[in-house]
């Protein structure tokens, strides 16, 4: 390890208490730690200048001309996707969303697309056969986040066009996240093949419908066609990247997740074991919402800042000198206060800012509990004693730290903390992922990028998952995930991509996105 490079690595002084003899009792067999988070701290060097890469010089105007003359026909694709509901979640209009797209894909001229079987919701595969030297995989997810209709402006699935101060926004359930970049990808594809007949790349395709799951049977698509995805030279996921001013941030990889429920029930050591009963028994009953509560506190510091998991931190790969160089690159554009408005925080973790608040960012383990009920939470009173709480939990993994080691020290923690009695139900697990700025996918979208004038900011990685590891691990491909355009919302009410910007915003209107697209998939044809 670098001597650059200081983790304060997970130290444990333990106060072992006296083992209890059942799991209701107060402490269960505890070890109380007190934990610290790893620092990483940023090591000098010279900042990578996106700006040092040529900008892509290729001609295209009839294509351009194509999409200009067709973009109303264009929004209308867009808008027929966003109308299908897919909330996978709830199994809410899936399989038809699939359907849709393994039909676009038929009527584009893919000679292949079919529906793949898993365990789970179907996959997609298609196959366009331009007998191109170059094959380009693209990922696709056609799963949405469920919704709540009265948080909206607009019905969530009515794929509605809204006048915004950024300009004429498409809002929806999926608008950015992800179908609105997707489908824009396929226009351009389609308006490349209308004006030359073919493409200059082969296109592999294989989509899911579980990426808001956790892509828990992605594998199992990828199983199928292994062999052929794997001479590929790249996998491009169509991303909506752009800020309000043209800039654009162009992540090389993705942390890993583990996602779990835990449970607490009433059983033989204490609690209601049948049904809820009336809250006046507490006197003399243990509660399950308790007992869940406690567990979960025990898994972190009183301020739920530092994991108390005993080597949780250990496995985390510090920087490499190429990501140190990214890191550098991008502190010139790192404004916190915007940031900081857009989540509606004021203040980070222990008052981080700069270079300390990106580098917990960027290399810092989560456990995050996502929502946790039990009982009655409805209007007026219900006085009641729960037999049974729930909570669902994820922690986001920085690369190097394994997601089934970590599933199992938290679940053997649990059970130290004398909470082997709490269920717990893995969700979700799969790795980090990490793209190099060297390859030549990379470099062809940057100088993309350029030729667009979208000032380009390139980070190691994004803090949230995605199963890229399935390319970069398991297929050995370099992945982009990237593209022209503006978008918010995602995950949350009113959800939108920008199509006509207003006067002022620099960002890319639904033809420039477009127009990005068909110049990088002419790039990557180099």
């Amino acid at each position: 390890m670098s001597s650059s490079v200081r983790p304060v690595l997970c130290c444990f002084m333990a106060l072992v208490l006296t083992a209890c003899g059942s799991p209701g009792d107060e402490a269960g067999t505890a070890v109380l730690a007190q934990a610290v988070r790893p620092v990483f701290q940023l090591k000098q060097a010279p900042a990578f200048d996106p700006a040092s890469i040529p900008a892509y010089d290729g001609d295209h105007a009839q294509v351009y001309s194509h999409i200009d003359q067709h973009l109303d026909e264009h929004l209308a694709h867009l808008q027929r996707w966003l109308r299908q509901p897919s909330i996978s979640a709830q199994d809410d209009g899936v399989l038809e969303m699939a359907e849709l797209l393994r039909q676009d894909l038929e009527d584009m001229g893919f000679a292949e697309a079919e529906l793949v079987p898993t365990d789970g919701h179907p996959g997609v595969w298609g196959y366009y056969d331009a007998g191109a030297e170059k094959t380009l995989m693209l990922y696709m997810m056609y799963d949405v986040q469920p919704v709540n209709p009265d948080d909206w402006q607009v019905p969530p699935f009515a794929g509605a066009l809204v006048d915004h101060e950024l300009g004429s926004v498409l809002m929806a359930r999926g608008a950015t996240n992800q179908k609105g970049p997707e489908r824009a990808l396929l226009n351009a594809l389609q308006s490349i093949i209308d004006v030359h007949g073919t493409l200059p790349v082969n296109i592999m395709l294989a989509a899911e419908g579980e990426e808001e799951l956790g892509s828990p049977h992605y594998s199992q698509i990828i199983d199928k066609y292994e062999e052929r995805l794997k001479q590929a030279d790249g996998v491009l996921f169509p991303f909506n990247s752009q800020d309000r001013d043209g800039g654009m941030t162009m992540s090389l990889g993705v942390k890993g997740i583990i996602y779990f429920e835990l449970e607490a029930r009433g059983n033989e050591n204490g609690g209601p074991m049948k049904n809820e009963i009336h809250g006046s028994y507490k006197a003399m009953v243990d509660a399950p919402a308790w007992r869940l509560t406690q567990a979960l506190a025990s898994l972190t510091t009183a301020d739920g800042n530092t994991i108390r998991v005993p080597g949780y931190y250990d496995d985390i790969r510090p920087p490499s000198d190429e990501e140190y160089s990214l890191i550098n690159g991008m502190l010139g554009s790192w404004d916190e206060a915007e940031i900081k408005q857009q989540l509606g925080v004021e203040r980070w973790v222990d008052g981080k800012t700069g270079a300390d608040a990106l580098m917990d960012y960027l290399y810092m383990p989560t456990l995050n509990i996502d929502g946790m009920w039990s009982g009655y939470t409805g209007e007026g009173v219900k006085t009641i004693l729960p037999h049974v709480a729930t909570a669902k939990v994820d922690s986001r993994l920085p690369p190097g730290i394994d997601p089934e080691r970590a599933l199992t020290s938290i679940r053997n923690y649990l059970d130290a903390q004398g909470f082997a009695d709490v269920v717990m139900r893995k969700k979700s697990a799969y790795p980090a992922a990490q793209t190099s700025i060297e390859a030549p996918l990379v470099r062809a979208a940057i100088g993309v990028f350029n030729r667009h004038q979208a000032s380009v900011r390139v980070q190691p990685r994004l803090a949230g998952s995605a199963p890229f590891y399935q390319f970069t691990e398991r297929l050995k491909l370099p992945l982009v995930f990237t593209g022209l355009g503006l978008g918010t919302g995602a995950h949350g009410p009113n959800e939108f991509m920008l199509i006509k910007p207003a006067e002022g915003v620099k960002a890319a209107g639904l033809a420039e996105i477009e127009k990005g697209y068909v110049d990088l998939v002419y790039a990557l044809s180099r």
